[in-house]
């Protein structure tokens, strides 16, 4: 939370980061931020109480929050992959390409498509009838979860789960990964060796967080079950609901020279 609201910040109040890259920094941040909110309060809360009640609509309240959050990031992502590809293998015509109505564009219509989309599969579920077992075997209300619950028919749901999880999660992912194949490609022209490392160091780590985000969303909701997976879906959630938001400011941000060089400014203008 701290990383990630500093970004925001930082962003907002420096005018050296009004950039292309540094907004979609700023809406990632955001998401990071409502990300765990929509569900680390209810779970720390009930470890510290043990008390872990939820009502059915606060259940697909937080699960609407945190389906369209995430929905959002997977396309957000592959605009900030697709921002890096015009910047390294078309800076010429980054500028002019790349402007600020295109940038709001992009933005807006990740928030859009995410929370939208989610709100036909929200509505889908209302529909289902919960007359059995009560406990949820998971740290969130988790959408696989809530349907077993139900004592409805569910073959719909699971189909339109797939379907849904499937259009938000490959279309960017191919995006992403076809982004940074061509930059990988134009770094291999750089004659410099320190600046291939460097160029390298920044891509790898980059598609390191990119693909434990998608690679956990896949295997829990787009492959087909097994008993393995299954056992294994609380230790994915993890990936993609908490170590995700952690690792981005770190990875994007807090190590670049003008986030460094802008916070600098920020704490001098505090003190």
């Amino acid at each position: 939370m701290a990383g990630n609201i500093l970004i925001i910040v930082l962003v907002i109040s420096e005018p050296q980061l009004h950039t292309p890259m540094y907004f979609f920094l700023c809406n990632l941040s955001c998401l990071d931020s409502c990300t765990v909110c929509t569900i680390l309060p209810k779970m720390l809360a009930s470890f510290l109480t043990g008390n872990g009640n939820i009502s059915l609509w606060g259940c697909i309240a937080q699960f609407y929050c945190f389906a369209s959050l995430t929905a959002t990031q997977c396309y957000l992502l592959a605009m900030m992959s697709y921002d890096r590809y015009l910047a390294i293998c078309k800076p010429l015509h980054y500028v002019s390409i790349m402007n600020t109505r295109l940038c709001i564009r992009l933005a807006a219509g990740s928030w859009i498509n995410g929370f939208i989309g989610m709100s036909v599969f929200v509505i889908l579920i209302s529909g289902l009838v919960f007359c059995g077992p009560k406990d949820i075997d998971h740290f969130f209300c988790e959408i696989t979860q809530i349907v077993k619950l139900s004592c409805s028919e569910t073959k719909t749901i699971e189909l339109m789960l797939t379907v849904f999880s499937s259009i938000f999660t490959l279309p960017p992912f191919i995006v992403t990964v076809a982004s940074y194949i061509y930059i990988i490609k134009n770094i291999m022209r750089i004659p410099s060796t320190t600046g291939k490392k460097k160029a390298f160091s920044t891509c790898s780590s980059h598609l390191i967080v990119v693909s434990i985000f998608y690679g956990t969303l896949v295997l829990v909701y787009v492959v087909p079950k097994s008993e393995k997976l299954r056992a294994l879906n609380k230790i994915f959630a993890v990936f993609y609901t908490v170590l995700t938001p952690l690792l981005n400011p770190m990875i994007y941000s807090l190590r670049n020279r003008e986030m460094k060089e802008a916070l600098r400014k920020f704490l001098k203008k505090c003190v």
